[in-house]
């Protein structure tokens, strides 16, 4: 009996750290959202540390492939829309294509948030993976590349046809805004 009183003594504390560490991380990742360029540029930092480990070890290159697979499957995600016209034809429901339908926004599947997020934790897991020899599996990575960049055009062909198909553009320069009539040209046809 005193066994397991002991242990529930030792699991409170183990918990309640975690819990503090956890309501922690998520104090400073929730404080990080409306600084997109500084999380892009710690993202970048963190890619380009894991990148010259890969060079200065010289191997992890398996790795690396699995990392950038992963990478292009966010992308894809990021630059879909979460509404997918052919999926839904697909199913029978199909929506209005005429330029007289409502309009609706482009709504990401994968928001930038999370997409910076998964793509921030696959670097940092990638560069953790590297101090593990077991996973230096010898390869010739220029084949691996090769099979990357294909990988890589083939989908963002895809992907490109399935915009310029749908009429959407994943991207935009901020919110828009909208301004009145001209001031000018209303006062002086108020005066005529």
């Amino acid at each position: 009996m005193e066994e397991g009183v002991g242990n529930e003594s030792q699991e409170a504390p183990l918990a309640k750290w975690r819990s503090e560490m956890s309501r922690a991380f998520q104090y400073y990742l929730d404080r990080s959202t409306p600084h997109t360029m500084r999380r892009w540029l710690g993202t970048l930092a963190v890619g380009l540390i894991y990148v010259l480990r890969v060079y200065y070890v010289e191997g992890f290159y398996v790795v690396s492939y699995g990392l950038g697979i992963y990478i292009l499957n966010l992308l894809i995600g990021f630059l879909s829309p979460k509404d997918d016209r052919e999926l839904e034809a697909l199913d029978g429901a199909s929506l209005p294509t005429k330029g007289s339908d409502e309009y609706k926004p482009f709504i990401r599947r994968l928001p930038e948030f999370k997409f910076w997020y998964a793509i921030t934790k696959a670097f940092v897991v990638a560069f953790i993976l590297t101090f593990f020899s077991v996973l230096d599996v010898p390869v010739f990575w220029p084949i691996l590349l090769c099979y990357w960049i294909v990988l890589f055009v083939l989908t963002m062909k895809r992907q490109i046809l399935h915009m310029i198909k749908y009429k959407y553009v994943p991207f935009s320069s901020g919110k828009q805004r909208y301004t009145g009539k001209n001031s000018s040209a209303s006062s002086s046809t108020a005066m005529d």
